[in-house]
């Protein structure tokens, strides 16, 4: 087991993934190659790229992935406000799942931050948290 997968975020963008890909379930047939096409590959790349950093073995390449990652919760974001604004979504379901992306976008932030201070630090090991960014 990687350690990207003992990472909270990385286990909460899984939970997201499954979340996003039930609720866009429901979506209209004619957004299955638009909105829903996009929302699918938009939560998958949040887990995808920060196992991908992890993998790559070096604390630069592994922030670069976290920012690819936080990039894709950005552009999540945007496409929940879509589906609400268009119906798709429950209030319920946009009000749960932007409150899940947007902590997973406060913990990619805080990994970031944390990674650059420690860029000597080797991927696999862990940096000492010392305060809340």
């Amino acid at each position: 087991m990687g350690p990207y997968k003992n990472l909270r975020v990385w286990q909460q963008s899984m939970n997201m993934a499954m979340a996003v890909y039930d609720a866009t379930s429901a979506f209209p047939r004619s957004e299955m190659f638009g909105l829903v096409s996009q929302m699918r590959r938009c939560v998958v790349s949040i887990p995808s790229n920060i196992a991908e950093g992890y993998g790559r073995g070096s604390n630069n390449d592994l922030v670069h992935f976290l920012y690819i990652a936080l990039g894709s919760s950005n552009e999540l974001e945007t496409q929940l406000i879509l589906s609400r604004q268009f119906t798709y979504i429950t209030d319920d379901d946009f009000i749960r799942l932007e409150a899940l992306n947007a902590e997973i976008n406060k913990m990619l932030r805080s990994l970031i931050f944390v990674r650059q201070r420690s860029a000597s630090a080797p991927v696999n090991q862990e940096p000492a948290i010392t305060s809340e960014p």
